[in-house]
């Protein structure tokens, strides 16, 4: 060993032991899977008892140890002892500490292979689960907001340019929907992967008369996966729970985006709740979108997360290779940012303050009717498209140089530019007006967005 190189220093002085205790611990991060590592135990010494695989008597005593050192467990943690490298090792020692050589036969029938694949499944289930209520939680404070806004007016984009009035309440729906895909995303995922690998074993299954469907039920998986080899193998739940949970992040980004772009001042459409923003350090007259802002970066990081598993996955032959113990660091990462991310955006949305006075103004100081007037033209007045949209564009041009709305435009002014318009166009040139013609479904009239809210909250019920 060369004495020289720094890294050998420290918590690595024993050298290559030191490093390998290190490399092969898993304990650090999977003594999270502790609550499920216990059920799974519970579940196959139950089945090993009502088999005949153990004595009726041995499977009461190891269950009985179980909620034991499940009781150690949530009083006092999980400790982190290297040498008992993984919380599947961890947790047959305490039961070893507490019941005696019995606890032995606990493993009988089974690989640490098959009891790691159904205790992460376990828990990306339950992660699946409280990502799904928060979801409701953050659909719920949308509608409420879109429900108080639901004919708001504001400039609607394309392009970071002002193109056509909106509603804020129709904008807040978009998110909504937008979340509906990601709830129905989780689901599926749930469903897919509700399968239990417990009883495929090292790979190939296993000679003792199991029954795999007790398991299975016990533990609430729909019944077995029905391969060994995939049984032990198969990561697709983590990825399909972490590309649900990219999307879900790139969409609380894209809002997180819009306010903070809302609560620059140049734009002033929404100020921030003093719980969801801070102050600058040398300027005081700052509040900073930070919760927003972190969101936002969290997305990358979420992305990161998925991107990772997947590289480590694309490339391992069947069956089980010690490269998937990194399978669970980038789940449980992505799951605790999401549940912030999730919270944030929530708390966001429920506690700003939507300025729509100043979103009024900025709609119609930009020309946002434009296309009501080229739509008036044709309906009305008989033009073909392409004409009504050169005539439109002269008459955004006159307003431009008058520096006014085009609604403010006179009627001398608009017959001047085409002799076909009357004063009926008045009741399309208004932000209200032409709001309230977007009538076609999932259009952002105040009646449809209404409708939405109604339905969505009837499909939520």
């Amino acid at each position: 060993m060369d004495g020289s190189n720094a890294m050998w220093g420290g918590r690595f002085a024993e050298g290559p032991a030191a490093v390998m205790r290190e490399i092969n611990a898993s304990i650090p991060f999977d003594k999270r899977l502790w609550k499920q590592d216990i059920a799974g135990s519970k579940a196959h010494v139950a089945m090993l008892g009502a088999r005949g695989i153990v004595s009726a008597e041995d499977a009461a005593t190891i269950a009985a140890g179980l909620d034991q050192v499940a009781a150690h467990y949530a009083a006092n943690g999980v400790a982190e002892d290297l040498g008992l490298e993984d919380i599947h090792m961890q947790t047959e020692a305490r039961l070893a500490e507490a019941i005696g050589p019995v606890a032995g036969r606990l493993h009988t029938a089974r690989s640490r292979n098959d009891q790691v694949a159904t205790d992460f499944r376990l828990w990306v289930r339950d992660a699946i689960d409280q990502v799904l209520a928060a979801l409701g939680g953050f659909q719920a404070a949308l509608l409420v907001r879109a429900e108080e806004h639901a004919a708001s007016v504001m400039p609607g984009f394309t392009h970071l340019q002002s193109a056509q009035p909106v509603t804020l309440g129709h904008h807040l729906m978009a998110y909504h929907a937008m979340i509906a895909r990601d709830v129905s995303r989780f689901a599926d995922a749930r469903v897919r992967m509700n399968r239990s690998p417990l009883g495929s074993a090292a790979l190939a299954g296993t000679g003792f008369p199991i029954d795999r469907a007790m398991t299975a039920r016990a533990l609430g998986f729909d019944g077995p996966m029905t391969n060994s080899l995939d049984g032990v193998s198969d990561r697709d739940f983590a990825l399909d729970y972490l590309v649900a949970a990219t999307q879900c992040a790139l969409h609380l980004s894209r809002l997180a985006e819009e306010f903070v772009l809302w609560a620059s001042q140049p734009f002033g459409f929404v100020a921030l709740s003093d719980q969801w923003s801070t102050g600058s350090s040398i300027m005081p007259q700052k509040r900073n979108p930070d919760a927003a802002e972190l969101v936002r970066g969290h997305s990358g990081r979420i992305m990161g997360c998925m991107t990772a598993l997947m590289v480590t996955m694309k490339g391992l032959p069947l069956a089980y290779s010690k490269d998937m113990q990194d399978d669970k660091p980038p789940v449980f990462e992505a799951h605790d940012l999401l549940a912030l991310s999730i919270a944030a955006m929530t708390g966001m949305v429920k506690s700003a303050t939507f300025r729509t006075e100043r979103m009024r103004a900025v709609a119609e100081a930009g020309f946002a009717t434009a296309t009501d007037l080229a739509d008036w033209l044709v309906r009305e007045a008989g033009l073909p498209f392409r004409e009504a949209h050169h005539v439109t564009g002269r008459a955004v041009k006159r307003a431009e140089d008058l520096g006014i709305a085009l609604d403010a435009l006179s009627i001398e002014d608009l017959k001047a530019i085409d002799a076909r318009i009357d004063d009926r166009v008045y009741g399309v040139l208004s932000v209200d007006a032409s709001v309230a013609s977007r009538t076609s479904f999932g259009g952002t009239a105040p009646d449809n967005v209404r409708a939405a809210i109604r339905a969505a909250r009837e499909t939520s019920e």
